[in-house]
């Protein structure tokens, strides 16, 4: 059963303020997927300096296991995700109950699905040359998932569900067994034990030595469920980092998210006290997930257990710093660009797509590439020419969300 409030004991009750915080720290987190990062990149091309080669390095995903700050994107916005699902469903479920409720979270996964398989290809390549399922795709199944656990079920039962996936996932990787798939000889691929394989045409799918336990790059029960059995297209040639099994924990990043946002909601915990629970739970996380992951690994590529605790560590700090200073202490002049992004962050997602390439940047070119490249990097400094392009890109893709939100032009499924 539920803990919500039928409609008719709040009809009354005003409605809250939307909280600027969030839309703050979702802008920040589409700031890096837009275009940041290459800024960061050619700032690196051009100065070759420490500081620069670490913020790089940050800015790219780790290869396997290991955790940068690029790895933290994409579980950020799911993390989110579940806070808006609470601030948002709370007030459907209290005006036009759980039907509505349950309506409105379908409907909005089932667009969102179709929109991601539209984003990633659609129809443009004959089948099975099209992928089923990419980032879009699990942010619309966590989203359904973490939304119709919400309206249903009460705070602990959402917790013995979210503990339940994190450890029936690891249990499923360290003790179920599965093929030893790996490519057949003469293939296309070179294989580590480290590294993995991938991008490869053909593998043994015959192979009748079983193990298990296994977290070597595309030798995993994952990878293996993906070979075998999730059709079309895979992002990294035989398995996909979104694949099926590795949706489960990722549900666990929205649950987080979803208690984050039960935590601001609650009218009896004074704000300051909440920027500590979220401070507190977010470090405790990290510490927790880098403990487990000496024996179950930390990889974003499969959404281990473990990651999906560092990451949630790593978001809860960051909403409770962008909590107390947004919201608490009311510092908003600097993160208006990111309020313009968080406020339309699919739109301009999409848009990035649909402008072909490398979005805003590819646009970016055709304003300060060519000769103007040139000039800068002759005459100013080498790398000075991507320098300025990346910063163009920037510039556009915040001159944008400023036109869309000074318009009030929100893309809402």
């Amino acid at each position: 059963m539920s803990t919500h409030v039928p409609a008719t004991a709040t009809a009354a009750a005003p409605e809250p303020q939307r909280l600027m915080s969030l839309d703050a720290l979702r802008g920040f987190d589409m700031f890096w997927i837009l275009g940041a990062d290459s800024f960061v990149y050619a700032l690196h091309e051009t100065s070759q300096t420490a500081p620069t080669k670490f913020l790089a390095t940050q800015l790219d995903h780790a290869e396997w296991q290991g955790f940068h700050f690029y790895d933290l994107i994409f579980p950020l916005f799911v993390f989110m995700m579940g806070v808006s699902t609470v601030l948002s469903l709370t007030k459907i479920l209290a005006h036009e109950g759980r039907a509505a409720a349950v309506k409105r979270v379908l409907k909005r996964g089932i667009l969102l699905f179709i929109v991601a398989l539209i984003y990633s290809g659609g129809f443009t390549n004959p089948w099975p040359d099209m992928r089923l399922m990419g980032v879009l795709n699990r942010i619309a199944i966590c989203y359904t998932c973490g939304g119709l656990l919400f309206i249903f079920f009460r705070t602990r039962v959402l917790v013995a569900a979210a503990a339940a996936l994190l450890l029936g996932y690891w249990a499923l990787l360290a003790c179920v067994p599965f093929p030893d798939v790996r490519p057949v000889p003469g293939g296309d691929a070179v294989i580590t034990k480290e590294a993995g394989f991938k991008n490869v045409s053909q593998l043994n799918m015959a192979s009748t030595n079983y193990i298990h336990g296994s977290y070597v790059q595309g030798v995993t029960l994952p990878n293996y469920l993906d070979q075998k059995y999730l059709p079309g297209r895979k992002y990294d040639g035989t398995y996909d980092p979104e694949g099926f099994l590795s949706t489960l924990p990722a549900i666990v990043t929205g649950l987080l998210g979803i208690f984050a946002g039960l935590l601001i909601k609650n009218k009896r915990v004074s704000d300051e006290k909440k920027v500590l629970w979220l401070l507190g739970s977010g470090a405790a996380g990290v510490a927790l997930g880098f403990l487990w992951g000496l024996e179950f690994p930390v990889i974003k590529k499969i959404w281990t257990s473990s990651y999906v605790l560092v990451a949630g560590g790593y978001s809860a700090l960051l909403l409770g710093a962008f909590y107390w200073i947004v919201d608490i202490k009311q510092w908003r002049t600097w993160c208006q660009p990111f309020v313009w992004i968080g406020m339309n962050p699919l739109t301009i997602y999409l848009t990035s797509n649909f402008l072909g390439g490398l979005g805003f940047e590819k646009l970016a070119r055709r304003l300060a590439g060519g000769p103007v490249k040139n000039f800068l990097d002759t005459h100013v400094a080498g790398g000075s020419g991507d320098l300025v392009i990346a910063a163009t890109g920037v510039a556009l893709f915040i001159g944008f969300a400023r036109f869309l939100y000074q318009r009030k032009i929100f893309l809402r499924l």
